[in-house]
Formats: structure tokens, sequence, C-alpha cells
């Protein structure tokens, strides 16, 4: 048995070589792509922690296709930790807060738009349109650019089976991406606002050196791609998965109509059982030897966190959905010092998708197959059709 996240069968079901990985090759080399795997739970964690050993300036996909240093999350401290203190003070409690009544707005319209034709793709016109919507709110990015952007987002991460470069269109949606965000950043250069780019912008960070500096104006675009990108995939494949979730375990999903209030919970069990982000990449510098195998230095290591999410050492029954799951902590969006940005406004998010379904269409159904997405790292729907209400059908 081998783990390959291009193999089709895997990319539909990887659970299954999850279980393998665990029981017989927590430390496993695929010698093609030539990328290490950690697969359990407490192996995953403290490589998550361990950021002097697991590096993630060598860039943070398992092929190694991603510039070092550019983003934020292809960052080491404390370089990374001194960008992160800026970008933080865009998701502060009080701001997530604040985006509460607009994104519950975003989310009931995009629904009400579909309810006279009964049906929805849960993907490309729900759950990827809500989270680049806020993100764009958010930062203020201008109205006429936000089609644009979430094109640029959706090209930038598709892949075609099998695909293990960067295809043509992924690296010419990023220039684009690129080029539409400078335009806008170059123009809050000229005239300041009062908006979080603005502050970005006047934002001063202690670097690496011990420099006092603002950010650059590449640095500020930057930070506005990640975001953007951040801010649109995660929750857009997070709903997704979720929605199927709750097809399978329509009894939970009664429950969660009859009582939003354990949403919360219920979302932390989507991130655990079939989150967005399956892995993260690292880089050793140093042998490191785990289960009796060494992983040599000058090596790409995968952390699998959907794997170490499924571990019975950690999980009860981990195969199974349950939204009353105690779950102490999960690492659906990565652990430590690199846990997402923007997992706070992406659990609101979720959280509001679907208080906002299930309130107004709580007996939806699939309408079709879905289609599956490709990617090495990040697992979802590229479409999910669905009857709103299957009683006027």
């Amino acid at each position: 048995m081998k783990y390959d996240p291009y193999d089709r069968s895997i990319v539909e079901n990887p659970y299954p070589t999850y279980q393998w990985l665990r029981d017989e090759a927590p430390v496993y080399h695929n010698e093609e792509i030539d990328f290490w795997t950690l697969a359990r739970w407490d192996d995953v964690l403290d490589a998550h922690l361990d950021t002097t050993t697991f590096l993630s300036g060598h860039g943070v996909t398992i092929e190694g296709f991603d510039p070092p240093g550019a983003m934020l999350i292809n960052k080491d401290d404390p370089d990374h930790l001194a960008h992160r203190k800026i970008v933080n003070r865009i998701f502060t409690p009080r701001a997530i807060s604040d985006l509460e009544p607009k994104v519950r707005q975003i989310a009931g319209d995009l629904l009400e738009e579909h309810r006279d034709a009964n049906r929805l793709d849960v993907v490309t016109e729900y759950s990827a349109a809500l989270p680049m919507l806020v993100i764009a709110e958010l930062l203020g990015l201008p109205e006429e650019i936000r089609p644009l952007l979430r094109d640029q987002s959706d090209r930038i991460l598709s892949r075609d089976e099998g695909e293990t470069g960067v295809p043509e269109d992924a690296a010419n949606a990023m220039a684009e991406m690129m080029a539409t965000l400078a335009g806008t950043v170059a123009d809050h250069y000229d005239h300041p606002r009062d908006d979080i780019l603005s502050m970005l912008i006047q934002a001063e960070l202690t670097d690496s050196v011990g420099e006092h500096r603002h950010l650059t104006q590449e640095e500020v675009t930057n930070r506005l791609v990640e975001l953007t990108i951040a801010g649109h995939e995660t929750t857009a494949k997070l709903v997704a998965n979720g929605a199927v979730a709750l097809t399978w375990y329509r009894d939970q999903r009664k429950e969660l109509a009859a009582d939003p209030s354990l949403m919360p919970n219920a979302v932390e069990e989507m991130l655990r059982w079939d989150p967005p982000s399956h892995l993260q990449g690292r880089w050793v510098e140093e042998d490191v030897t785990l289960h009796g195998v060494t992983i040599p230095a000058d090596s790409r290591v995968g952390l699998l966190t959907a794997a170490a999410n499924h571990d019975e050492r950690q999980f009860e029954e981990p195969e199974l959905f349950d939204i009353h799951r105690k779950i102490e902590r999960h690492v659906g969006f990565g652990f430590g010092t690199h846990l997402c940005i923007g997992a706070a406004l992406a659990r609101l998010e979720t959280v509001i998708a679907f208080d906002e379904l299930l309130a107004r269409f709580p007996d939806y159904e699939l309408d079709g197959s879905p289609t599956r997405a490709w990617g090495s790292n990040v697992r979802g729907l590229a479409h999910l059709p669905i009857v709103l209400d299957p009683a006027k059908s």
C-alpha cells in the first residue's frame, strides 16, 4: 500500500489509507514525489509545536512549489510572529463579533436568491460566495474587484486529476490576483482611508534583524493575497463537507434544526471529521527519528492533520460523525504558532451558514452527485447540488 495524495481513490476517500499509515507506517516516505508524512495524533501535534525542527520557511506544500518567505504561512519565527501580530489586529474578537449581523445578512440573501428555483449548488452559490463576500467586506476591498478575486482564488487552487505541479492557469491566476490587489494597495497609498488596509500600510513591525519599519507595498499585497485565498477556501470547503455529513446523519441534522445552540460544537466535529485542510508541509534541516525511522536532513514532511483527527489513540470511534462529541482540541486548523489566523472567522461563517440554511430548508436533499475538487493538501467539493425543499419539487 502507498500514500499518494494525487491518487483518485485516495482523493475520493483518504481515510482507509490514513488508517494504514497510522497503524503500519506512522513515518512514511513517498519516493516518487519525495516527501515524508506523519500520521499519528501525538506526532502531528508535537511537530506543529516544534517549530525549530519542523520549519515553514521552505514552503508548506509537499511539492515545495510555494515561494519561501513571501507569505505569512511560509515564514518562521521571529519574522513570522512579527508579521502575524499585525494581521492579528484584523481578527480581534471584537472585529469578528461585529461582523455577525453582516455575515447573517449575506448568508440569508444568498439563500433567498434561490428559494424560487428550489435548487442550489452549495459550493459555487453559497459556501464559496459567502466567505469571499465577508472577507472582502472585512478588508474593505472594492466591490468591482470581488467577482474577479473569487474567480482567481478558485483557479489558483484548482488541480486536474493526477496533476502534481502548478498548472499554467493557476500560475496565471496568482499573477492576476497579485496585480488586482496591488492596484488596490497602490490606491490606498495614494489615498489613505480609515480602514483595515490603511491600518496594514501604517502598521510598524520589528523584523528579524531588529529593525523597526513599515510593511513594504509588496508585503501588504502579499498579506491581502493570502487573506483573500485563505479566507475564501477554508470555509468554502468546510461548509460543503458539513452539508454532506448532515445528509448522512439526518437525525443529527434534525437536532441542529431544532436547537441551533448545538451548532458551534457541530462545526468543531465537522472540522475534525472531514476538514478542508488535510496536511501542512514542513521542512527538517536535521535528521529526525520517530518510531525507529529516520527522516533525513533537508527533507519535506507532510503533517497529516486529517489522519491525526481520526486517530483512535485520541478520539473514540473517530470514523463516526457526532455533533455531541466532547472535543478538547483538534488540528483541523493546524496548531501552535501557525494555527489558521482566520479560524475564528471561519467558525463564525460556518455556524451562521448552517443556522441560516437549516432555518429555511431543514430537509434539503442532494440533487445528483457531488463533484470532487482536486488538490494535494485541500480536500473538498467543486460542486454540491441540492434541492432546498423536496416537498416543493
